[in-house]
Order: structure tokens, then sequence, then C-alpha cells
């Protein structure tokens, strides 16, 4: 029996670990040229209202993404109203995208 426990507590892990969601880097560029750059700029440097978001890691833009989602963030009226049309897969992808530019 207690194989059987460790066996299922081993694989609940394994599939806790792995992404639900494997960023797609173009996609998130994609998505960006149609939601993000009007702020942001084409480079994610943002300006004197808009925050540079390029280079930012995924773990921190994602947090930043769910938190205009859920309401913990609430100073940016534009920024929450884009934040709830983006799916989980399109925060993934965007989060991968900014990260990879300098």
């Amino acid at each position: 029996m207690n194989r059987l426990m460790l066996s299922a507590l081993l694989a609940a892990c394994t599939a806790l670990a792995v992404p639900a969601h494997a960023a797609d880097v173009a996609a998130g560029k994609a998505k960006a040229e149609d939601s993000c750059v009007d702020c942001h700029g084409d480079d994610g440097k943002g300006d004197d209202e808009s925050p540079d978001i390029a280079g930012m890691s995924v773990e921190k833009f994602t947090k930043a993404m769910q938190e205009f989602q859920n309401g913990t963030r609430t100073k940016n009226a534009k920024m929450i109203k884009e934040a709830k049309k983006l799916s989980a897969a399109d925060v993934a992808n965007l989060a991968a995208y900014y990260a990879t530019l300098k």
C-alpha cells in the first residue's frame, strides 16, 4: 500500500511541476502587437505614462497581469480592462515574449 501511495504522490508532484501551457514567444509578439504596443511601444520600453516591460521576468509579468485581472491592482483602468481580455495562454505568451526583449 505504501508503494502505491508513494507512486501516486510522485505522479501528482510531476504533474504539478509541468506547466499547463508551454509559452509561445511568437504568439506573444503577435498578441503584443494587437494589445500592448499602443502604450508600451514596439520595444516594450513604455513612455512617461506606461512602464518599461521589456526584459521583465516571466514571473513578475505574470503576477502583474493576474493582479490586474483579479482586482488587486486598481490604479490603471485601461490596464485592468486590457488584462481582463487575456487568457492564461495569452499571459504566458506575452510574458515569454517580453522576457526576451532587452
